[in-house]
């Protein structure tokens, strides 16, 4: 017998999603809210590093989406003009039989975490949020945004940077703030040269090239947006060009190529980390709720899927330990990784803004590969 039986997830994104499936697969019955009537989805895509990788095979969704993503091996960086600065081979720590790593559209990737939670008997409800969190020593009532109530054993918040359920244990002690950098984002064919994750050192920002599939890659950049200034949705291209201005190559080709707005992504870089246990009795953060980061280490959502994966594992483990006690071994295992991930990825986009080109983004990068293939 499992430490619990019923859970409540707050939040249908890939970490709520990820997390119901993980505690479905250990026969625990499992309730999704989701805050969005129409479950639309955000982004252009994603990149699974070999870490990720690793985990989504554990959870037994990575076969799902194969076919529908572009496996690759290497990462490399390179200066602004497109020069190899260091090409870093991945691991297949999934197995030999899959990949290092994976880009895969966001709509495809939640195609198969929606379906797959379904299929393991999840109940789903959209439109629907938390209202009201009442706990005690067996459990927590529940109130939603429609009226209803329901109790469980365990709530678990992932419902992203601007989280209720970290809202209702913590009041307003953590809100996200700007790190003072944007991220854009833009969908092209594939270039056959882009078999591999592709940064670019710019001198003001970031710019890189990620495989989807066959005929489908993106194109994202960083750049430094200070007082997160409002941007009009018509000029978005025009702003994207102007801001890759400093890059040649491969880079400065597709850059004339960005003249459709509605097709840009924009979204200013907004960061929180809860610097305390993620957990207050019954009631348990996981991924952004807890630690929203900047994309520059490419671990945000790998960060999410991995908590969902040891949340999983703990929960699912045979009875004998009461929540409290899984969940303090939940953060022994979460917390220094993700703080590593979050203060690393944060320092990349401070040393963009102050421009400061003796950093080692190589090492750093490195640096994060080494940690991340270590085991969860």
């Amino acid at each position: 017998m499992t430490a619990v039986s019923k859970v409540l997830i707050v939040g249908g994104g890939i970490g709520g999603l990820c997390a119901a499936i993980a505690l479905r697969r250990k026969g625990i019955e499992v309730d999704l809210v989701e805050l969005k009537a129409e479950w639309t989805v955000y982004g252009v895509g994603i990149i699974q590093q070999c870490n990720v990788v690793r985990e989504m095979a554990r959870l037994g969704v990575l076969d799902g989406y194969l076919k529908a993503a572009f496996a690759f091996e290497d990462v490399a960086l390179y200066n602004a003009h497109g020069h190899t600065l260091a090409r870093i081979p991945g691991q297949r720590l999934a197995g030999p039989q899959y990949p290092a790593n994976v880009g895969i559209s966001r709509l495809a990737l939640h195609q198969v975490l929606s379906t797959t939670a379904a299929e393991l008997g999840t109940r789903i409800r959209l439109g629907t949020s938390v209202e009201r969190l009442d706990q005690d020593e067996q459990g927590v009532d529940v109130t939603f945004t429609d009226g209803s109530q329901g109790r469980y054993e365990l709530v678990v918040g992932a419902d992203g940077l601007f989280s209720k359920v970290r809202g209702l244990l913590f009041g307003d002690t953590y809100t996200p703030r700007h790190t003072g950098q944007s991220v854009w984002r833009y969908n092209f064919k594939r270039d056959p040269s882009i078999d591999h994750l592709a940064n670019y050192l710019g001198p003001d920002g970031n710019a890189g090239l990620c495989p989807l599939a066959d005929d489908l890659m993106y194109l994202y950049l960083t750049s430094y947006e200070p007082g997160n200034p409002w941007m009009d949705t018509a000029t978005l291209a025009a702003e994207m060009r102007k801001r890759l201005g400093a890059f040649t190559g491969l880079i400065g080709e597709l850059r004339e190529q960005i003249i459709d707005s509605s097709q840009v992504v924009y979204k200013p870089m907004e960061v929180v980390f809860v610097s305390e246990p993620w957990y207050r009795g019954r009631v348990l953060l996981i991924g952004d709720a807890a630690h929203a980061t900047t994309p520059h280490l490419g671990q945000g959502a790998g960060m999410a899927i991995e908590d969902a994966v040891v949340l999983g594992e703990l929960l699912g483990e045979p009875g004998g330990q009461g929540v409290d006690a899984l969940l303090k071994r939940f953060m022994e295992r979460r917390y220094e990784r993700c703080k590593f991930i979050s203060d690393s990825s944060i320092l990349a986009g401070d040393k963009e803004i102050e421009h400061d080109h003796a950093f080692d983004r190589v090492g750093l990068v490195r640096q994060m590969l080494a940690l991340t293939a270590e085991e969860i």
